[in-house]
């Protein structure tokens, strides 16, 4: 055997070490094992990495990559239809599982690294295949990428200054998506959540209206602000007049139709009701995708309402907006939606962007920083070397603001716009799908109404209720079913569908498809374990 030198038996050490290593990051990234930190890193805390140590390059290396690890084990536990969708605990167990406190002295890295294992652990896997329960559902993989990209520049989105590359981003983006609504220029901008993005489109339209509210206030109007929405919008539109001081007496809902579209006839009645009483009628908003049934207002007949009585029209495409990628079934559904004077469309929905990515557009330029400037010296100086139009944080009312548009310019570039055409289209046509799955097995579903969207309203019958004549009582004990059958789902871990009750109905099952994950053997598998858990379900 041929003496080893000194240097030559450390240098076998390290790649031996080097092998151990990579065989373990190996085992992890296969499910084989439990993503683990050496000793020697995991022993330490948070003051001997980046930033408080320079030479800690190595030790910050090791523990972010087995952070990695960690959340690509999950990510392929999220892709596993043989995995459970979340493993559910009542509140006061998995308070007493979880070890939340926050302790006075620092813990060691080995401690951080369980913590992220035991957090998504014990987390609802929303990009399930069989996770069916919110609007938002998926886990796109390339807008992942740009989110962990996202968090690791770190930068706010109020000045070019400190954010040059997502500034130009975002002009671009925004530019692109007023195109689609069908405007040649405009002004647009990413709040947080569709909630605020509808805030912004009436603060807009107040403004645009009546430009002396700015510094006047309600002085400055002559009569009381009425606006208009259907019964069926998201709750956020009624806030707006809460928040904004009409109350919410004074934003008036429109009756609806069976299938949960505003009826125009009853818009323009209640327009002139309050007009002819002294009001100041001023704000319609219309909605392309209603949260429960999935319902898209008729956007010419209420364009020309606007029209004839000089209303500002909004348009809440938070959730129908993604369509307007698609030649199949953008129409009829948002014809007319061009003549609107703003648009809200969150990209984190239909497009499956991740969240949060919600976007708000206007037809008029300049809008957003006449309305909500401030003119703060110490942070939107005019004189910068730069032209300070680029600059933001003016045009709203945060002021700081989360950098939103990286996931969503990385997964536009990584799909291309003919990728987001095909994913609407197949989301419709999955849709579809289920809704035929239905009506071929009318004994154990029942099929509330035609949707328009990805949305599909339906109950299900368990033994005791089949055959039955269909009236409002049996509607009352469907609805029962839905509460007890969804406590199944949750107990069992392998399915969520959400429900809920409208103004028509008792509780009935609300069933989404946004997930590109998801196959006909998905709501294949969907219906049968739906039958699978609630065939023997009995209520009073």
């Amino acid at each position: 055997m041929s003496k080893l030198t000194l240097d030559g038996f450390f240098s076998y050490c390290k790649q031996i070490a080097e092998h151990i290593q990579l065989g373990e990051r190996m085992a992890s990234l296969s499910g084989q094992s439990t993503p683990k930190l050496t000793s020697g890193v995991g022993n330490l805390y948070y003051d001997s990495i980046l930033p408080y140590r320079e030479d800690a390059n190595p030790q910050t290396r090791e523990f972010l990559a087995r952070v990695v690890d960690v959340l690509l084990d999950y990510i392929q536990k999220v892709n596993d239809r043989n995995e459970k969708i979340l493993e559910f605990k009542m509140p006061e167990e998995m308070n007493r599982m979880l070890d939340l406190h926050l302790p006075d002295d620092p813990l060691p890295l080995k401690q951080l690294l369980e913590d992220c294992k035991v957090a998504l652990k014990h987390q609802v896997k929303t990009g399930h295949p069989h996770f069916f329960n919110q609007l938002s559902c998926g886990l796109d993989i390339i807008s992942l990428a740009g989110e962990w990209l996202t968090a690791a520049a770190n930068t706010n989105m109020f000045t070019y200054e400190i954010a040059p590359v997502f500034i130009l981003m975002e002009n671009v983006v925004l530019e692109k998506m007023r195109n689609m609504i069908g405007w040649k220029n405009g002004d647009s901008i990413l709040a947080p959540g569709g909630s605020v993005s509808n805030l912004y489109a009436f603060l807009a339209a107040r403004h645009h209206k009546f430009p002396q509210y700015k510094e006047k206030g309600l002085s400055s109007i002559p009569g009381h602000l009425v606006m208009f929405t259907s019964d069926q919008c998201h709750y956020s539109v009624k806030s707006c007049a809460s928040v904004c001081g009409l109350g919410t007496d004074y934003c008036v809902c429109v009756p609806s139709d069976e299938n949960g579209r505003m009826i125009s006839s009853e818009l323009e009645r209640l327009v002139k009701y309050h007009r002819d009483r002294g009001n100041v009628p001023f704000f319609v908003n219309a909605t392309s995708g209603t949260t429960v049934l999935g319902a898209f207002d008729p956007l010419m007949e209420i364009a020309d309402i606007c029209q004839k009585y000089d209303l500002w029209m909004h348009v809440d495409a938070a959730w129908g907006g993604g369509l307007l990628f698609s030649k199949k079934y953008r129409h009829p559904r948002l014809t007319g939606i061009e003549r609107a004077d703003s648009v809200t469309w969150n990209p984190h929905k239909l497009m499956g962007t991740l969240l949060q990515c919600s976007t708000v557009h206007f037809k008029y330029e300049g809008i957003l920083l006449s309305c909500n400037a401030m003119s703060a010296e110490y942070l939107f100086m005019t004189d910068k070397i730069y032209d300070p139009r680029y600059d933001t944080g003016d045009k709203v009312i945060q002021c700081g603001r989360h950098n939103d548009i990286f996931k969503l310019w990385l997964q536009w570039r990584g799909k291309g716009t003919s990728g987001f055409e095909r994913l609407m289209d197949r989301l419709m046509e999955l849709s579809e799908y289920m809704v035929r799955r239905i009506r071929e097995q009318n004994d154990k579903f029942y099929l509330i109404l035609e949707p328009e969207m990805v949305n599909v309203s339906f109950w299900y019958l368990p033994k005791q209720l089949r055959g039955l004549p269909h009236d409002k009582n049996k509607e009352i004990k469907l609805g029962k079913v839905c509460a007890k059958l969804k406590g199944r789902m949750m107990q069992s871990g392998t399915l969520m569908v959400g429900y809920q009750p409208d103004d028509r109905r008792p509780n009935f099952f609300r069933n989404i498809i946004s997930s590109a994950a998801v196959t006909e053997k998905d709501v294949d598998f969907l219906l049968s374990e739906m039958d699978r858990l609630g065939h023997d379900i009995i209520v009073d």
